[in-house]
């Protein structure tokens, strides 16, 4: 990815993650925190990847509110970005979030087991 691409990334993230948190009324947007943002390199689509809050997976509901806000918010982000076409954005669930988790939990239970046997000799 280049230069401006992550640049632009970086402030739709920080843009969107305002916005969600202040100005969507939508019910079925529930809070969530958006845990990266990637611009392709024409600028056309900005893919907002996301985990609701608390973890788990997201609600149908939750699904769609946010297929729905992204249209209603492609427009002010590019005005507030100075960007001459907004890109379209595209929120996917974040899986790497909830394996990094899983992951962490069972080198915690290998660590605990490990220690469980070096105290048993």
């Amino acid at each position: 990815m280049g230069h401006r691409p992550a640049r632009v990334a970086e402030m739709i993230h920080k843009e969107l993650a305002s916005r969600l948190l202040l100005e969507v009324k939508d019910p079925r947007v529930t809070p969530v925190s958006i845990t990266h943002v990637k611009v392709s390199t024409d600028l056309s689509v900005a893919t907002v990847e996301y985990t609701p809050l608390g973890g788990g997976e997201p609600s149908d509901e939750l699904v769609e509110g946010l297929a729905s806000v992204a249209r209603s918010l492609r427009g002010p982000i590019g005005r507030a970005l100075r960007l001459r076409h907004a890109p379209e954005l595209r929120f996917v669930i974040d899986r790497h979030t909830d394996e990094a988790v899983r992951m962490t939990n069972l080198l915690g239970k290998l660590e605990e087991q490990r220690a469980d046997r070096e105290e048993g000799e």
